[in-house]
């Protein structure tokens, strides 16, 4: 029975983290920005969301929880090691690679579907 429970409580979280990215794609999206990618993975690891900026990329790291404060707690250095992994990887493939202009944001969900994108959140280094 636990194992059920584990398994549906995955399913959920996967299905809410989906709809989390969603809704922030959609934010994005009305600011004029385009998507790139969704869930794009590497060898790296896997980046939730690469918006297209002009000639630019922004990596959006995509984290729900409880409440923002916890949403942004939630994000590791060793995390963001593996989005600058990820990011390296795919600029491999845009036509002015590593030249290519990027940032890195956070969009922090909370458990009533509010959002937060806090913009340059982290530096790569």
């Amino acid at each position: 029975m636990a194992v059920a429970g584990r398994h549906h409580r995955g399913k959920m979280a996967y299905h809410a983290g989906l709809a989390a990215e969603d809704r922030i794609a959609q934010d994005y999206e009305g600011r004029g920005f385009a998507v790139a990618r969704r869930r794009w993975r590497g060898k790296g690891g896997e980046i939730d969301l690469i918006m297209r900026d002009g000639n630019g990329l922004i990596f959006v790291e995509v984290k729900q929880a409880r409440n923002f404060s916890n949403a942004a707690e939630s994000l590791s250095r060793r995390q963001m090691d593996r989005i600058y992994r990820s990011a390296e990887e795919f600029l491999g493939q845009e036509p002015n690679g590593s030249l290519t202009e990027v940032r890195f944001d956070v969009a922090l969900v909370d458990q009533r579907g509010d959002t937060r994108i806090i913009e340059n959140a982290f530096g790569h280094g």
